[in-house]
């Protein structure tokens, strides 16, 4: 398999560094392609603005998506985007690797989705989403460190189940774009667990990785399950 890793924590010496190190040795080792996309170490500007792009549909008025139609029409992606889009389509499997802030992506993350997540049929648009999406057949995962426990991301704890938590980001992004969505691999309070504790969820993870082609997925309806409104049909 070919494997894109986006990493975004800014600690290379976290535990996300770790997972990430971690599965690039273990999918090498097993003769997949690795691909890794470190943001911090790259520098990745996550500013979505004029600067996505070479070409320009409307000089006066900036409507991102009308930008995103014209440069997918026209080759206009900025080299950046266009590299990390370039990625996206190689890859057989994708794997999202970040530290839950604030319920949601660190801002860097989210700046990459909304700079190469583009519109205008190049990653979605013209019919082209869910399960139509661009990226139908390949597979995506997130692999998340949570600074909480886990009972305080169930249905019970304060904070609500993590599930609804990562539904913006495994339905709203990578399921749009038409990934089959693996189920996540998580790690809570990393900070406040022990060394024999780390080593153990390491291997737990190198054992997911290698059985991406297989791993559990997150059950979507797909679009015929819907009425024109999209709203869920009746049973």
């Amino acid at each position: 398999m070919r494997i894109f890793i986006v990493h975004a924590h800014p600690e290379p010496n976290s535990f996300n560094g770790a997972l990430t190190r971690s599965a690039r040795e273990a999918l090498s080792a097993a003769g997949h392609e690795v691909v890794v996309s470190d943001l911090y170490a790259m520098g990745f500007n996550p500013v979505s603005d004029r600067r996505n792009f070479t070409t320009v549909r409307d000089a006066n008025y900036y409507h991102q998506q009308t930008e995103e139609a014209n440069a997918a029409a026209h080759d206009g992606f900025a080299p950046d985007i266009q590299a990390e889009m370039d990625k996206l389509f190689w890859c057989d499997a994708l794997i999202l690797q970040f530290p839950l802030w604030w319920f949601g992506l660190p801002a860097i993350l989210k700046g990459w989705v909304d700079r190469v997540f583009a519109s205008g049929g190049r990653i979605y648009g013209g019919g082209k989403w869910y399960d139509r999406g661009v990226f139908s057949g390949k597979r995506a995962m997130c692999s998340v460190t949570i600074g909480g426990p886990p009972p305080i991301y169930s249905d019970r704890g304060l904070n609500g189940p993590i599930g609804a938590i990562l539904f913006p980001i495994n339905h709203g992004m990578l399921y749009f774009v038409g990934f089959t969505v693996i189920e996540p691999f998580l790690v809570h309070a990393p900070a406040r667990i022990s060394d024999t504790e780390r080593r153990i969820f390491l291997g737990r993870y190198r054992e997911r990785l290698l059985g991406l082609a297989h791993a559990p997925t997150i059950a979507y309806p797909k679009l015929v399950d819907f009425d024109h409104s999209h709203v869920l049909k009746s049973a």
